[in-house]
């Protein structure tokens, strides 16, 4: 039974699809690229904010149309979309056969079964459950370099947010279950371990009466086969002396540190319902790159909030400024049905929404491109991700790179290197937001 899997969304939503692929290839599925070829397809969505439900619903779409064109014989839709509008996507897309919520893909095998059978529904798990996995899971990231989620919900329901009625409340998985499964990711040939969660600096308080992150971390790096540990998704208020002492301490762990703090005026900040304040997030960042001089810090800001003032976007425009964040994304606000956000007055129209966005962007792309050109001449340990088509040339990252949100590092050279390897590499160039290199060793 050919099935093709398509995977929307962030990289927690990831490692449910892998979890997926795992479960169905020991069922014997054979996995196609080819939605022609596919007898079964499994779309495990987003609706995070609204293009990506855009996203979500066009890709059912187009796939529910091989049930004419193809030999497409079941349709599943699972993840965050499916979790919010379970009957409404079998009532609106009668294509689809099966609907499996955040807790329940688990099931993933019974749910594809019943649907051939013509007894397709939808499935759900209490949405504060957390899924008995098997820690055995098929990596799609390339091999060298997987997601580890530690943890599933979250419970800070700021009032943008909507992913707690989605995802449910904070839960850790516990320690043994991410050992045992990061070591099955290290036998697999995963060089670089990178923990996500919707927040992971919460990581163990639920289980173990005191935040354990930094607990999590000593073990992770007793793993034989693990390189690099990143940590994503930290939010400032949680980091304490422990998690920045762990990764001053412990080689493996990579000096990066992505702290979503979405904006810097306290006033934005309260109506966020975020729990820190301008002068704290100086603070935590002052205090980072205290302890651990060559840090990376990434950020994520939110621009064009409700009721966010000229005034309070130049004061977010000053702070970046200041701060000279090494990476830096920035939405635009997206008002989600059944949060306290989408009622709130003053809503920004979509034109200043952007242009806020756009200076912010302008703002960023200079303090990034000084600091790449500030790179030249620096000795950098870099992990090659592959070669670049028709020529002597591969393509790498640096510590101070997540994959797919931050940049790389291009290598000329003549030897042949293998994806996963790791090389120390000398800067000669930069390219707005990426390196260029020559081979040492």
């Amino acid at each position: 039974m050919n099935l093709l899997f398509i995977s929307l969304g962030c990289d927690k939503n990831l490692v449910d699809s892998e979890v997926m692929l795992g479960l169905l290839a020991k069922e014997g599925y054979q996995m196609v690229d080819d939605e022609q070829e596919a007898d079964v397809i499994v779309i495990n969505t987003c609706c995070f904010i609204h293009d990506a439900k855009e996203e979500s619903i066009q890709t059912i779409l187009e796939m529910a149309q091989y049930k004419e064109e193809g030999r497409l014989k079941a349709l599943i839709v699972t993840g965050c979309l499916a979790q919010r509008y379970q009957q409404e996507i079998l009532d609106e897309i009668p294509e689809v056969d099966a609907v499996l919520g955040t807790t329940a893909y688990t099931e993933i095998a019974r749910a594809i079964e019943e649907a051939l059978e013509g007894k397709g529904k939808v499935t759900t798990e209490d949405l504060n459950a957390l899924p008995l996995t098997d820690p055995h899971r098929i990596v799609t990231t390339g091999g060298h370099y997987a997601y580890l989620k530690i943890a599933e919900g979250c419970g800070k329901h700021c009032t943008y947010c909507i992913i707690p009625k989605l995802r449910g409340d904070y839960r850790s998985v516990p320690m043994e279950r991410l050992i045992a499964e990061a070591k099955d990711l290290a036998e697999q040939g995963v060089r670089e371990l990178i923990l996500v969660a919707q927040e992971t600096t919460l990581y163990g308080k639920d289980l173990y009466g005191e935040k354990s992150l930094y607990r999590l971390l000593k073990e992770l790096c007793r793993i034989d086969g693990i390189r690099w540990i990143r940590i994503l998704y930290c939010y400032p208020e949680e980091i304490d002396d422990p998690l920045i002492q762990v990764i001053k301490e412990e080689k493996k762990i990579c000096h990066y540190l992505d702290l979503p703090i979405q904006h810097a005026s306290d006033e934005v900040l309260r109506r966020m319902g975020r729990r820190t304040s301008k002068e704290q997030l100086k603070a935590v960042i002052g205090k980072l790159r205290e302890e651990i001089p060559d840090i990376c810090l990434r950020t994520t800001l939110i621009t064009g909030f409700p009721g966010e003032t000229k005034e309070q976007h130049e004061e977010l425009m000053e702070f970046v400024d200041e701060m000279e964040f090494d990476r830096l994304g920035v939405f635009t606000y997206s008002p989600e049905e059944d949060t306290p956000a989408a009622e709130m007055p003053d809503q920004i129209p979509e034109e200043i929404k952007d242009e806020r966005q756009a200076e912010l962007m302008e703002l960023q792309q200079d303090i990034a491109f000084d600091a790449a050109e500030n790179m030249i001449g620096k000795e950098v340990l870099v992990m090659i991700e592959g070669k670049v088509a028709d020529e002597n040339a591969y393509v790498g990252r640096t510590y101070k790179d997540a994959p797919g949100v931050d940049g790389l590092i291009f290598i000329n050279t003549e030897e042949e290197l293998m994806s996963g390897d790791f090389a120390k590499v000398k800067v000669t160039g930069a390219l707005e937001y990426d390196l260029i290199g020559e081979l040492l060793s």
